[in-house]
């Protein structure tokens, strides 16, 4: 489904003339291809799962805003506005984001589902989180909040 999202829109795109729109739809779709295609040679005839494609597209707006802060430290703030229009195009294809709260709570419960005592448990609890919630979360800023719920429970 997420797919004949990304071809349709390419092909709007295309309709409207919006270049920045084309280019980066062009980009997530090779994207999405290659990692296809790596599937396949593992065996999979299937290709990618919408779940892991939803982790492929977080991972483009992590690396773009990686990007910004080093285009605005180098002064190249048209660069930085750039890779910003491709986050916009991007998220639209995520699912909407949860709220902090809402990261706390998810957090809580996976810590109390798995039973996690300590900081050892912080990769189950953050393989219950990705499992979960691909594409809804920003596992980079959970990961630090996990690490701090944890170490007050061991408290």
């Amino acid at each position: 489904m997420l797919r004949e999202r990304l071809s349709e829109s390419l092909k709007d795109a295309m309709r409207a003339k919006n270049a920045r729109r084309v280019s980066t739809l062009r980009l997530i779709i090779a994207t999405l291809k290659d990692r296809d295609i790596a599937k396949r040679s593992e065996g999979d005839s299937n290709g990618i799962s919408d779940d892991e494609v939803l982790r492929m597209l977080a991972t483009m707006i992590r690396q773009r805003r990686e990007s910004i802060a080093a285009y605005e430290q180098g002064g190249r703030i048209d660069l930085a506005e750039a890779e910003q229009e491709e986050i916009s195009i991007i998220e639209d294809f995520l699912p909407t984001q949860l709220t902090e709260e809402e990261v706390v709570a998810a957090i809580r419960e996976a810590i109390a589902e798995i039973g996690a005592a300590g900081l050892k448990d912080m990769g189950r609890t953050m393989a219950v989180l990705k499992s979960r919630y691909p594409g809804r979360m920003d596992f980079g800023t959970a990961s630090a909040r996990v690490k701090s719920e944890l170490a007050a429970q061991a408290e």
